[in-house]
């Protein structure tokens, strides 16, 4: 899709989106899903040989009882994270376009996701959007990823049994950005990488308070 095009389709869809509102919903909050890698290479029904079948739709259901807007879609291929994220800050410009204040747009990422959602941060540089960056944090990202600089609202969970996701402390202190709110939650469900796979309460009660601005 060349970039002319994208743009109008962005519009189309923000406009789609405004057309269902009253003036009375003005409340509304909108969480950006960016889902794990696994599914990039396989479907909806596919099962992952250790952790299961990605419950992606259900998560997603999760965010929508809760009241929220919810943009996502199903990756096809192995996409380049940096890439990724710039269409979606495309569609969060748009949203702000639209007059939706930033603090009511959340980005949500698990695993490979969580990384498209740190690029997101990167590039958008906006202190008042909300991110939850789920197991997507080691401690060579530092290194390997310099580029990365968190910027918004920042909540990060990771499980103690999982391997690819850790306190992301550093990455906080080393970006230049103004972080206004910082947190991180260490989870003990013995379920390794394997926790993000399910709208799993321990996670996604976290991420809803987070993304409902309560960031107590």
């Amino acid at each position: 899709m060349n970039t002319y095009l994208g743009r109008i389709v962005i519009f189309l869809w923000v406009l789609s989106l405004s057309s269902c509102k009253s003036e009375n919903d003005q409340n509304d909050r909108y969480i950006f899903f960016i889902h794990n890698r696994f599914l990039e290479t396989h479907e909806l029904h596919e099962v992952h040989p250790e952790f299961g079948r990605t419950e992606y739709q259900e998560i997603i259901s999760e965010f929508k009882k809760s009241g929220f807007q919810v943009i996502s879609e199903k990756r096809n291929s192995n996409v380049n994270a940096n890439t990724y994220a710039n269409k979606i800050v495309n569609q969060i410009d748009s949203l702000l376009a639209n007059n939706i204040n930033p603090e009511k747009i959340t980005i949500v990422g698990t695993s490979k996701g969580g990384y498209i959602a740190q690029y997101v941060s990167t590039i958008a540089n906006n202190p008042d959007l909300n991110f939850v960056f789920i197991a997507s944090f080691k401690d060579r990202d530092i290194i390997e990823i310099p580029e990365i600089n968190y910027c918004g609202n920042i909540l990060n969970i990771y499980e103690k049994t999982d391997p690819f996701g850790v306190s992301a402390i550093t990455r906080q202190k080393e970006s230049t950005c103004s972080i206004i709110h910082f947190k991180e939650i260490e989870l003990t469900t013995g379920m390794g990488h394997g926790f993000l796979f399910k709208p799993l309460k321990e996670w996604i009660e976290p991420t809803i308070q987070w993304a409902s601005g309560k960031y107590e």
